[in-house]
């Protein structure tokens, strides 16, 4: 089964929230097949933008979404 991942990030509201200010100007960084790719991904945008408080990149695990059923294993 194919486990795919979508890296994204934007300007969100609190630091420790994951609220996105402007939904316009989301960096969709892409889509992956595996978590490795995908936290590689995260790992570059998020350390490129590691002085901006107010920039998160995140993971979404688009094959929780698309089959919730199934159990999570990476």
């Amino acid at each position: 089964m194919q486990k795919l991942h979508l890296v994204m990030g934007g300007r969100v509201k609190d630091p420790r929230s994951h609220e996105f200010v402007d939904l316009n100007n989301l960096d969709l960084v892409g889509v992956f097949p595996d978590f490795a790719s995908a936290e590689d991904a995260w790992r570059a945008n998020a350390q490129r933008t590691v002085d901006d408080a107010e920039m998160k990149y995140v993971i979404v695990h688009l094959h929780r979404l698309l089959e919730p059923h199934l159990p999570d294993t990476h």
